[in-house]
């Protein structure tokens, strides 16, 4: 950065140049009330010498300031002029600003949301914004209890929630709500479509990578199955892709949470029982229900269709 000497030599000539220095310094940085108390608190650390010779820092410090308060990019955006003591003279550091941190801490709160094949805008649900209308506040309710009983103890098994209910009604939304309050205390969650999961895990069986991703899903710290039920599944989603994370999910005892237009027994009967090819298994549907039966209480959700607003 240029000092101020430097930027007036480029307006005045040398006769003008002593007495306009002085004149932005009286005027402009010594009034300035954050130098005013910086010299005040410092007063026995720094002679009138010392203080002579740091007036390009001085006058540094008020200009930035001035432009970080304006929201200009100045010499470090983000950032905000402080004014410190280094080797007996006045000098300028920069400190992240309280725009620039609570940015920050919003970026890492969503980097422990592991969001797949959802909806973009799913990383910013917060419970704040939840609306508890008579038909979803009893979900609120259990998803605030989640929460908290979790926070308590991170380590015990806590039982997800299986939130029902017709499209459209804030499942998926609630979902990503409780995964962003689970965020902010230090906790990773990974979200997944359900459906979509299930195209890609057909498609990984070429690649060679089926194993990869159904270790992501087993061993998630917090698994959310979103839409599950909305498209019918072969036997073998169904058996070797949900049963296997589920299976684990169990063992390990791993919070696991799930959401579908359809209530446990008609995803039960509706949609597990038979097959893509028309066979009916429902020995096969019940051993997946037990499972998710085992990982989650079923919480209905009703009231309008939000996405129509």
């Amino acid at each position: 950065m240029e000092s101020l000497r430097e930027q007036l030599e480029k307006m005045l000539d040398v006769t003008q140049l002593n007495e306009r220095f002085r004149d932005i310094m009286r005027n402009m940085v010594f009034k300035d009330p954050d130098v005013k108390l910086f010299l005040s608190e410092n007063r026995d650390r720094l002679d009138n010498t010392a203080i002579e010779k740091s007036a390009s820092k001085l006058y540094e410090f008020v200009s930035e300031k001035k432009k970080a308060e304006a929201s200009d990019d100045g010499l470090a955006p983000g950032y905000y002029p402080k004014l410190i003591i280094n080797n007996h003279r006045i000098d300028v550091t920069y400190v992240p600003s309280r725009e620039l941190i609570k940015k920050q801490q919003q970026e890492t709160i969503k980097k422990r949301i592991s969001s797949v094949y959802m909806p973009k805008d799913i990383k910013n649900a917060t419970l704040e914004h939840f609306e508890a209308t008579r038909g979803r506040q009893r979900a609120l309710e259990k998803a605030m209890a989640f929460i908290d009983d979790y926070m308590q103890a991170p380590k015990k098994f806590h039982k997800g929630l299986y939130l029902h209910g017709a499209f459209g009604v804030g499942k998926t939304y609630l979902l990503g709500a409780i995964a962003y309050e689970l965020s902010e205390q230090g906790y990773s969650t990974t979200l997944v479509h359900f459906p979509t999961l299930a195209v890609e895990m057909k498609n990984s069986i070429g690649k060679n990578t089926t194993e990869d991703k159904l270790e992501l899903y087993k061993k998630a710290r917090i698994l959310m199955l979103d839409d599950i039920g909305a498209d019918s599944m072969s036997s073998w989603i169904r058996d070797d892709v949900l049963g296997v994370i589920l299976q684990y999910r169990m063992q390990e005892q791993l919070p696991t949470f799930f959401s579908s237009n359809f209530n446990m027994k008609q995803l039960e009967e509706e949609h597990l029982t038979q097959s893509q090819r028309g066979e009916m298994e429902p020995l096969k549907a019940k051993r997946i229900m037990e499972r998710v039966r085992f990982l989650s209480e079923e919480v209905e959700m009703s009231g309008e269709n939000r996405r129509l607003k």
